[in-house]
């Protein structure tokens, strides 16, 4: 129904954003809404999902994420939100290798997908992505305080992750160099998905 929409970010919250277009407030939810900022004018690609009791608009980056979003719906036991957290955790490259190679622990470290669904996953759109690249960037620590890091902690968990591997993860992610809520959260996904 909706290919994309094109507004300005009116609000950022941990699991959705809020995309201003002709006067009407969309919430989206995303993968990282700490990658939009408020104020940017932006082009959000979106889909819409209708359940027995609920409909929401789901929000990417490019149309590559929502290609791969409804790839990965179409995957017996995975839903919007899980593939949402997936998107969330791993470039479309990194999730494509892991199928690729039939690496099951990988794609079990996205919340609420077990080794069932992993296979799952890995049988349904074995050869339907491209893989390349390595599964995860490397990443390096540097110590930084930061106060943008408890909105990417409260993405984390709005994605899914239980609250406690969360809190594990604080002082690893306090002593990162992340400029951005962005960032945190991207380095969190990694520590999350290792």
């Amino acid at each position: 129904m909706y290919e994309f929409m094109q507004g300005r970010v009116a609000a950022v919250d941990p699991g959705f954003i809020v995309l201003a277009v002709n006067g009407i407030g969309y919430r989206l939810l995303v993968a990282n809404p700490y990658h939009f900022t408020v104020g940017d004018e932006t082009t959000v690609y979106v889909q819409l999902i209708i359940r027995d009791n609920d409909q929401a608009l789901y929000g990417f980056v490019d149309a590559t994420d929502k290609q791969t979003f409804n790839q990965l719906l179409t995957v017996t036991g995975i839903g919007p939100k899980s593939a949402l957290a997936i998107l969330a955790n791993a470039n479309t490259e990194g999730l494509a290798n892991a199928i690729a190679q039939d690496d099951v622990h990988f794609l079990t470290k996205f919340p609420g997908i077990g080794k069932k669904t992993a296979q799952q996953i890995i049988l349904d759109l074995k050869g339907k992505l491209e893989a390349s690249g390595p599964l995860m960037p490397d990443l390096t620590a540097q110590p930084v305080q930061d106060p943008q890091l408890a909105d990417a902690t409260a993405a984390l968990v709005a994605l899914g992750y239980p609250q406690k591997a969360v809190d594990k993860l604080v002082p690893k992610l306090t002593a990162a160099d992340a400029q951005t809520t962005d960032a945190y959260m991207r380095l969190g996904l990694s520590l999350l998905s290792q």
